[in-house]
């Protein structure tokens, strides 16, 4: 996904990675990649920078623990980060509501506008819709 797209969601995403327990940096990274289906594969150089800054705002915590034999620090959550998490989730949760009734409405007068039925395929027009059609189409019996 375009890191322009992410501004400003970043915060968000972390904080919700961290709520389902603490973690380091590296493993933040796979978790977002994990739980997005690849789509927030997101560079250290994004990641690190945005958990200090939300340590520095108190909404993490770290400690640091050897992990696979690596000195590794370890995040978590704070009280003010478990706030935070949940004013951000609403707000999140009213804007895609939103955008998605916005899209929704225009996506449904696209097509059905006179503009999408004009380009649709002739056969469509000739043969309908349908699995049956789609049989005809291909040659098939219906």
């Amino acid at each position: 996904m375009q890191a322009e797209k992410l501004k400003g969601h970043l915060d968000l995403l972390l904080l919700s990675v961290l709520s389902r327990g603490p973690g380091h940096g590296y493993e933040m990274i796979t978790r977002l990649k994990a739980h997005s289906d690849g789509a927030f594969d997101l560079p250290e150089g994004t990641v690190y920078p945005a958990l200090h800054r939300l340590e520095g705002a108190g909404l993490l915590a770290s400690t640091w623990d050897v992990v696979a034999g690596r000195r590794r620090r370890i995040y978590h959550l704070t009280l003010a980060g478990e706030a935070a998490l949940a004013d951000q989730a609403k707000q999140w949760r009213a804007f895609s509501g939103s955008m998605s009734r916005v899209l929704g409405a225009s996506a449904f007068r696209a097509v059905r506008s006179p503009a999408f039925r004009a380009f649709r395929c002739p056969a469509f027009r000739e043969f309908g819709t349908g699995l049956a059609a789609g049989a005809r189409l291909a040659g098939g019996a219906a």
